[in-house]
């Protein structure tokens, strides 16, 4: 059997001492590529902030396997990133390298090497002095992979990283992350295109505020599961005592 990266240990999060993700109980594979799937409002993003620390469990914990915060890299949705700042796609990019150089540290000669370099890998060579307030929401989420490449991370955290890009984009983001999976880096992503699921990722973790089913995706992703996972979600919007429970 695999080593874990992560442990969730019956893990409750939530706002207002409200559960958002309640009794979690799984197991992540290091080295894996798993997609994190659910309806609208089933904790899916809660679990990443989870796991990012910024969001401090109500109950339970998760077992890092060995992995430190400086392991982990996250890509938030692009609705909670502020593009009115002053930035450049170079200036952004390299913030991938804060956990090395620190935050008011100056960029050596290698550093700009691998900036440059990470840039070019997502397809964005000549747009490194561009306002990030200027640029389409695909080449946005290029300049953000491209910051993650930096990172190095064992871990990578991803939340809808698919959302609102054309194919092309997606195709070429999709390569970025089957190439972390090859290099053994661990993998979870929160995604809705259910073809991209079933297509690209192996592993699927279905969550409808608490655990439906983990495990290969082509047993996750059934209709049966699906349709319990609505019907959770339905459950947790009523009564208190009713959440995690399917509907008779």
């Amino acid at each position: 059997m695999m080593d874990a990266a992560l442990s969730f240990e019956n893990l409750t999060l939530g706002y207002d001492r409200r559960p958002a993700v309640n009794g979690l109980d799984a197991r992540i594979a290091e080295g894996s590529l798993t997609a994190i799937v659910g309806p609208n409002g089933a904790g899916k993003s809660t679990l990443l902030k989870g796991l990012t620390g910024s969001l401090p469990p109500m109950a339970g914990a998760v077992a890092f396997g060995g992995l430190s915060r400086e392991d982990i890299a996250y890509l938030p949705q692009q609705s909670e990133i502020d593009r009115s700042f002053p930035l450049s796609v170079l200036d952004l990019v390299s913030m991938g390298l804060w956990h090395r150089i620190g935050l008011f540290g100056s960029l050596r000669a290698a550093d700009r090497r691998r900036v440059a370099e990470a840039i070019a890998a997502v397809g964005l060579e000549g747009f490194e002095r561009r306002a990030v307030g200027t640029l389409s929401g695909g080449q946005m989420q290029r300049v953000l992979f491209a910051r993650l490449l930096l990172q190095d991370a064992r871990l990578v955290l991803l939340d809808e990283p698919f959302a609102a890009i054309d194919t092309r984009t997606m195709a070429d983001l999709l390569a970025i992350i089957h190439r972390w999976h090859g290099e053994g880096r661990t993998v979870l992503a929160v995604l809705h295109d259910f073809e991209a699921v079933k297509a690209h990722f192996p592993e699927t973790l279905m969550l409808a505020r608490t655990l439906v089913d983990h495990g290969p995706t082509k047993r996750v992703m059934t209709a049966e599961n699906h349709f319990r996972a609505r019907q959770m979600c339905e459950a947790c919007d009523g009564p208190p005592h009713t959440c995690g429970r399917s509907a008779a």
